[in-house]
């Protein structure tokens, strides 16, 4: 067995902790959404809420196994994450919205980044959707 790099088993333990901390916030927000009795936290944004803790669910066990997929899986995570921020910031008047959607993007990035993704994300993302892998 190849000795594991102290790099990125620090960005792995990084990614892993932004996972389950995106995880739990979604499965939150998910709740506080069913809660209000406002129209809009219905349809498209209850469900990328309920995908995106699911996705980071996904990347977080395939890296704590070890597994080979687990850079095809935090590519899904990314790529849920930013959908999701972008929904939540569309209900800008609502705190925990706004702070899941800050959630979703570190951890998006954290996964982009644990994934081997060249994607950049400008200061401006919420403008901008990912591009995914550029080889």
């Amino acid at each position: 067995m190849a000795a594991r790099d102290p790099m990125q088993d620090s960005d792995m333990s990084y990614c892993i902790n932004m996972c389950a901390t995106c995880y739990k916030e979604c499965l939150e927000t998910l709740h506080h959404c069913l809660g209000q009795k406002r129209t809009h936290f219905q349809g498209k944004h209850l469900e990328l809420l309920q995908i995106c803790a699911e996705s980071c669910d996904l990347a977080l066990k395939m890296m704590v196994a070890d597994m080979e997929f687990h850079r095809q899986s935090c590519e899904l995570c990314f790529e849920v994450c930013f959908a999701c921020a972008e929904e939540c910031e569309k209900i800008s008047e609502d705190e925990v919205l706004l702070h899941t959607a800050e959630i979703c993007r570190k951890c998006g990035e954290a996964c982009r980044a644990m994934a081997g993704m060249t994607v950049t994300i400008s200061a401006n993302a919420k403008d901008q959707k990912p591009r995914g892998i550029v080889q």
